[in-house]
């Protein structure tokens, strides 16, 4: 049966209070030409029962390899309470609270939030969350232009060590906007954004530099040197980061002298399962002067007349609050529910606890790098790194890869697409969840495909 409220009467009265005779009068001023007609891709319906076999067979299928992948999203070990308590009733269905007297717990959740990623980046406020962190780069580069209105150019520099689908998703979103995002190179020696492709921009309009930390290489870039370049530069910085290295690494909010004008990154380590293609959740933190160009919402707290606290929602730069022209996004909501995964996954952690998980991500990366090179892959970059590493192969990427998955292994990510110029290049990743065991099947694997042996 339909899940439709409405009974046959119910919709003959709608229609002729409207005068129409049938609901596809409603959609005439539609061209024939651009119907699609009967959707004849569509397999019959099922069953809750068929539907229920069809989704665990498909679940199946996936199995669960030993997985050595990231870049971009992590494994994580997330503690049963995290979602025990993100899946309740009161938690699972709320909604965008405008109604703040009936909204207080889903304020307070974003209200936590909010000041526990305002205090992990070192800045001074973050928004309620955004859609995902490729599009929280889009919109920092939006947000630059707006709050550095001394610059003209609408020009943001983007180093190539920035990852690829974040930079696919920034031009695809601003291009059509009129800004400008030319790609810097990296040194191939160390896969560190070039000092000489800086060079080439010095003393021109520039709105923006962004700088992730970790790079895509899983490199630290020298944030520091960079920071003051572009500040020098009279340009804002755009600080791209993995809020678990945030518990080892200096915050953004002190890198160089100023430190970053506007931080953003991709949430899911936070206490987010990993799923095909999602849903995830972007994060945004700033300086208070740039908070009135920040996009989305921003929750605050404040006391009533009687002195208790009390939140709400302080600042709704969007076009559904103020004249559309005024608005700093089209964001309409926030990724509210895996915010609160994330608030209860830190609260549960503590500071301590996820310095703990980035110290364990960090000594399972370097056991890792050595087991597989004794299995015969070479590290392609030397320098400091976090949680992610390249290795060069003797033999294309997709081929080792399929061999390691026909044994149950998701070896890592394939930089041949993106980055030809490094060879058989292979991304691989180790966080707290990988053990000992994990690493040492994944070297003998990968030691008898290097070798030619069968498996």
């Amino acid at each position: 049966m339909a899940f439709i409220p409405h009974t046959a009467d119910d919709v003959r009265q709608m229609l002729t209070v409207i005068g129409v005779s049938s609901m596809e009068q409603l959609f005439d001023e539609i061209p024939e030409s651009l119907r699609c007609g009967v959707l004849t891709g569509i397999p019959p319906a099922l069953s809750e029962q068929e539907i229920g076999r069809l989704m665990s067979e498909r679940a199946a299928a996936d199995g669960q390899p030993l997985n050595f992948l990231g870049a971009g999203a992590y494994e994580h070990h997330i503690p049963a309470a995290v979602w025990a308590i993100t899946t309740r009733g009161e938690y699972y269905s709320c909604y965008t609270p405008y109604q703040a007297e009936a909204s207080q717990g889903t304020l307070q959740t974003i209200y936590e939030y909010q000041s526990m990623m305002a205090s992990l980046t070192g800045m001074a406020v973050a928004n309620a969350s955004l859609y995902d962190g490729a599009s929280a780069l889009a919109e920092a580069c939006l947000m630059a232009v707006r709050a550095h209105r001394r610059s003209k150019s609408a020009c943001v520099l983007v180093p190539r060590t920035v990852h690829p689908l974040w930079r696919r998703c920034a031009r695809a979103i601003c291009s059509n906007q009129e800004l400008k995002l030319p790609e810097l190179a990296y040194d191939r020696a160390s896969g560190l954004t070039a000092v000489n492709a800086l060079a080439a921009h010095a003393g021109s309009d520039i709105t923006a530099l962004v700088i992730q930390q970790p790079n895509v290489f899983g490199l630290l870039e020298p944030v520091d040197e960079l920071t003051d370049w572009a500040h020098a530069q009279g340009a804002l910085v755009i600080a791209a980061v993995n809020p678990t290295s945030l518990a080892l690494l200096k915050p953004p909010g002190e890198w160089g002298q100023k430190g970053a004008d506007i931080v953003i990154g991709e949430g899911q380590p936070l206490g987010v399962p990993l799923a095909g293609g999602g849903p995830y959740f972007g994060f945004m933190t700033t300086r208070l002067e740039h908070v009135r160009q920040m996009p989305g919402r921003i929750v605050g707290r404040t006391v009533d007349l009687d002195g208790k606290a009390g939140f709400t929602l302080t600042l709704q730069a969007r076009e559904q609050h103020i004249r559309r022209a005024k608005a700093t996004s089209n964001i309409c909501t926030n990724q509210g529910l895996l915010v609160t995964a994330a608030t209860i996954y830190l609260s549960i952690l503590g500071p301590s606890g996820l310095e703990q998980v980035a110290s364990a991500c960090q000594g399972r990366t370097s056991e890792l790098v050595e087991r597989l090179g004794r299995a015969g892959a070479q590290l392609r970059f030397p320098g400091a790194r976090f949680h992610e590493a390249v290795l060069t192969l003797n033999r294309p990427c997709e081929t080792v890869l399929a061999a390691l998955a026909g044994q149950g292994i998701c070896g890592g990510y394939d930089l041949t697409e993106d980055y030809p110029e490094l060879g058989h290049a292979l991304l691989v990743c180790a966080t707290e969840t990988r053990t000992s065991e994990d690493i040492e099947r994944y070297g003998q694997a990968l030691a008898r495909i290097l070798s030619g042996d069968r498996p």
